[in-house]
């Protein structure tokens, strides 16, 4: 049956002389109410790729092969003392001569995909358009793991077997740690093994990765983690801690700790420093050891060498001492301004290399570490007030601050350095980066420390429909090439304090 105008006007009218028997009771809980849905959906994640972003992106003029070659001269020496030119009258110059070397770095393919279910596009149809959306996350996400590769991927160099930890018992009046005969094994993890676990000892970190893709096939990842290192016993009597350290692992940027009775140690901490403190009892249910039974720190035939590992190789590496009681050295005040491990960095880098870095990378831990010590009484406070002009207005003021930049005083004629919180840079790593040679290298067209050669830039691929589903795939071959390792520096192993 229609129902007309007429009828729904009869129905107000009778419902208006308040006939008892035509009211129903209709509330917001019958579900009679429209469905207020904001378009398009909020993207609630963060894409922050920040070294892609400063990295210049290069391709070759014709042909690109398997791998990006080049020549790199890195020492022109003179005859005789190296620094004396003195000729006697009348006579020539023995020969100078050269050090240099061929480098290469073969192209990799990175990537991520999606898929798109037909029902799920249509349904979609006025809310917002999948197909356009689902790239850009796409891309979005390829992105973000270009990101954590550019500074952590690792293809050579391994972390090994680190060496075993030295156990240690002090007093300690507030330890709840049962007396027992511990066993302590160490395993090193790398930028990447960082990333994996985020330092979550309660989830623990996955040494291999098994991938099924799309089209069915697999393929394995290394995880980022070092061997497990042989263990260490040490009997601890009550009222007493139990104190772990190792010595340092070149490349790692944290340790896992694993703790318990000989053949039963679980994983209890992951710290950022190469040591550990234990006074309480340990937790249960954690991953044991033996889930770690080989060096998994590289992947060789399918990662690049990031920014991180090139410095690691071949950059200024500054390591803080080993701590005590789990608790790292921290970086240092020098009392005027500045930080004594940052100004030992910048002084190396210039009385070895003749340069100083424009860019200094650290984490949000560092960050608020250096504005703490930087702006101490023994510096002089640093306190913003704001008076408005504005008869009977209160005066403001602004608590808080930053360091954002940092002097060199060692660079030439001085130069102001950007400090830059990196959200995927490890508590206790910082990084300084020179992105281009100084004037003096630059007797060259590529006066650039490190560029992204790409082969063969994104591209996105729409696979054949196989099901009721469409399937894309967004990629990328590219090749991280560093042509100045010695432009790059790291202090690692700092304390949180």
């Amino acid at each position: 049956m229609n129902i007309t105008n007429e009828s729904l006007a009869l129905m107000r009218s009778a419902l208006a002389q308040s006939q008892p028997d035509l009211r129903k009771a209709v509330t917001e809980s019958t579900g009679l109410t429209f469905y207020d849905l904001q378009a398009p959906a909020k993207n609630l994640y963060p894409t922050i790729t920040k070294l892609r972003n400063m990295t210049p992106r290069v391709g070759r003029p014709s042909g690109y092969g398997t791998a990006a070659h080049w020549k790199q001269i890195t020492a022109v020496n003179g005859s005789g003392y190296d620094a004396m030119g003195w000729i006697p009258e009348g006579q020539r110059s023995a020969a100078m001569s050269y050090t240099s070397s061929d480098m290469s770095a073969a192209y990799i393919t990175l990537g991520e995909e999606d898929y798109l279910t037909f029902e799920a596009e249509a349904a979609a149809e006025g809310f917002e358009d999948l197909n356009a959306t689902v790239s850009l996350r796409l891309l979005q996400k390829t992105m973000r793991k270009e990101e954590t590769g550019l500074l952590a991927g690792n293809a050579s160099l391994a972390l090994g077997t680190p060496s075993a930890p030295s156990l240690g018992a002090p007093t300690d009046s507030g330890s709840t740690l049962p007396a027992a005969t511990y066993s302590v094994i160490v395993v090193a993890l790398s930028a990447e093994g960082w990333l994996n676990c985020k330092g979550n000892a309660v989830a623990g970190f996955t040494a291999q990765k098994t991938i099924t893709g799309l089209d069915g096939q697999t393929y394995t990842l290394n995880g980022g983690n070092s061997n497990v290192s042989p263990n260490t016993t040490l009997a601890v009597s009550s009222g007493k801690g139990l104190a772990a350290s190792v010595t340092i692992v070149k490349g790692a940027v944290a340790y896992a700790w694993f703790v318990g009775t000989a053949g039963s140690e679980t994983l209890q901490s992951i710290t950022t420093v190469n040591c550990a403190y234990f006074n309480a009892p340990l937790a249960t249910g954690r991953q044991a050891a033996t889930t770690v039974t080989a060096d998994s720190s590289t992947n060789p035939t399918l990662a690049f060498d990031g920014f991180l590992t090139n410095a690691f190789n071949g950059g200024s590496v500054v390591v803080q001492p080993n701590g005590t009681n789990g608790v790292g050295a921290p970086l240092t005040a020098s009392g005027r301004g500045s930080i004594v491990e940052i100004d030992g960095l910048l002084q190396n880098m210039w009385d070895t290399y003749r340069l100083g870095p424009t860019v200094i990378f650290v984490s949000s831990q560092e960050q608020k570490n250096i504005t703490n010590k930087v702006l101490s009484n023994a510096s002089g406070p640093l306190l913003r007030y704001d008076v408005t002009a504005t008869p009977g207005q209160p005066y403001a003021i602004t608590a808080g601050g930053q360091i954002k930049y940092y002097y060199n005083p060692f660079d030439g004629d001085g130069m102001t350095i950007p400090i830059v919180p990196h959200p995927d840079l490890a508590p206790g790593t910082l990084f300084a980066y020179c992105e281009r040679l100084p004037e003096w290298y630059q007797s060259n067209d590529v006066p650039n420390v490190a560029e992204v050669i790409t082969r063969r830039d994104y591209y996105r691929i729409d696979w054949p429909p196989r099901t009721r589903r469409r399937e894309y795939g967004i990629y990328a071959e590219e090749v991280l090439a560093v042509y100045a390792q010695f432009a790059m520096g790291i202090i690692t192993n700092i304390g949180n304090g």
